[in-house]
């Protein structure tokens, strides 16, 4: 299914968990392998370059791996075989180095973090065009005036600068993850059949650590074979990822709405059109987005149920990994790609906003007039004179200020000056500014 790609991921990460590049980076693992046995004194020199030789994608049919592989349950084993063969022709000595002191799932498994660590780059350089559209996008609207919702109502006055203040500082935590998940995740595989290198015997440790020398990977205490915690830290962070540009797209899509209109995503010939409403201009890149954050929680979900596996080999779970943790990368760079794009040409509706605010015709400074009466009558009583007078500007359809002036209790204890001055929603941002101010700051220190 190919006709959905460009929509929901990118080229770049379909590049990497593509047949061709599974099938490399398994063949970088032999490659390797071969070095880091001939650098141990285990075999011969000469056996490297002869295998390496053949270490390349494009010599191996992907229909014939692909047959064989439905018969022998994992990919490794037929490429092995294959590769054995194809060495063999040009080497039969070094042939019988091939795979030496490897088990499949040595292969499968180091194979996978290589594309991983492909994967983990690609991400990082989009959060970090992600951290920096915000940064601009906060820094420009710090003082923006904005309504608040809770519940889908409208609540109290804040500032656009805040709500993307603390898309950014969200956003900073992945990449944090992403950091951290990475020491976890970029380490070998290699531990033979059960994991002791046993045929290898005292080369083993020598082996394995050249191994990761030559892949640039670290060398962890034990084989991770039968302990999946690492494969499902990463589908986790990629979960946790999905589900903040989600929380972004809803945000904007919602903002988007005709009777809203603060926001909208960038315009573009044949971008978010209709096939039957020729005034349409849908949010198409924050429906990808939303999309890919209904999807990955389940595939998370298989990966954290895969981790449950049997004694020193997984029946099944092992399995589950290969296609679902792929996806899981595909959809989190496609909800990245779209966030990009958003956030770089993302339309505001300063009018709209302006306007929004004032569409309640005041109450949305209830709580504002009701903590300044408290100062004098009390939390409690002013609490219930304001929610009173709410009530009666909604039932009569009269300003709240008008409803305010009107009630004798509450005007002995306020005049017209200080009404005015509790309804003007500039005064009413709170730290706003400050709590800006303190995630730019931790954000440029990511950044450096």
């Amino acid at each position: 299914m190919r006709l959905l790609d460009p929509l929901f991921t990118t080229g770049r990460m379909r590049e990497i968990f593509s047949d061709a590049n599974r099938l490399q980076r398994m063949l970088d693992f032999e490659a390797a392998l071969a070095r880091a046995l001939a650098q141990a004194g285990v075999a011969p020199a000469a056996s490297a370059p002869a295998i390496q030789a053949q270490c390349h994608a494009k010599l191996y049919s992907h229909e014939a791996l692909a047959k064989s592989t439905a018969l022998a349950g994992n990919l490794a084993i037929p490429l092995v075989k294959e590769l054995t063969t194809l060495v063999a022709q040009s080497d039969s000595a070094a042939a019988g180095f091939v795979h030496l002191g490897a088990t499949s799932q040595d292969a499968i498994d180091t194979g996978l973090v290589l594309q991983l660590r492909e994967a983990f780059d690609d991400t990082a350089e989009k959060l970090a065009r992600v951290s920096a559209a915000l940064q601009r996008l906060t820094i420009a609207h710090r003082d923006s005036l904005l309504a608040g919702r809770t519940w889908l109502q409208q609540a109290s006055p804040i500032t656009l600068g805040l709500k993307f203040a603390s898309w950014l500082d969200a956003v900073e935590r992945h990449r944090e993850r992403l950091v951290e998940s990475r020491k976890r995740v970029e380490v070998l595989q290699f531990g033979g059949a059960v994991g002791t290198l046993a045929a290898l015997g005292k080369d083993g440790p020598r082996v394995a650590q050249a191994l990761a020398g030559e892949l640039k990977l670290a060398l962890p205490e034990i084989p991770w074979h039968a302990q999946r915690d690492r494969l499902a830290e990463v589908a986790t962070t990629f979960g946790l990822l999905t589900g903040t540009l989600g929380k972004i797209a809803r945000d904007i899509s919602l903002m988007s709405q005709t009777e809203i209109g603060e926001l909208a995503e960038p315009s573009a010939p044949g971008r978010g059109g209709s096939s039957t409403l020729p005034h349409k201009r849908n949010p198409v890149g924050c429906g990808v987005i939303l999309a890919a954050a209904i999807r990955v929680p389940a595939l998370v979900s298989t990966m954290l149920a895969a981790m449950v596996q049997e004694h020193e080999r997984g029946l099944g779970g092992w399995h589950a990994e290969w296609e679902t943790l792929p996806e899981i990368c595909m959809l989190t760079a496609g909800a990245l790609a779209h966030s990009i794009q958003i956030l770089d040409g993302l339309q505001i509706h300063q009018a709209a906003m302006t306007g929004n605010l004032n569409a309640a015709h005041g109450l949305m400074m209830a709580e504002c007039v009701a903590m300044v009466l408290a100062k004098k009558i009390g939390r409690a009583a002013a609490h219930e004179l304001v929610e009173r007078a709410s009530h009666q500007a909604i039932d009569t359809g009269k300003s709240f200020r008008e409803v305010l002036l009107g009630d004798a209790e509450i005007s002995k204890n306020f005049s017209a000056a200080d009404i005015d001055r509790s309804l003007d929603p500039k005064q009413y941002t709170g730290a706003a500014r400050e709590m800006i101010d303190r995630v730019l700051a931790a954000s440029n220190k990511t950044s450096s």
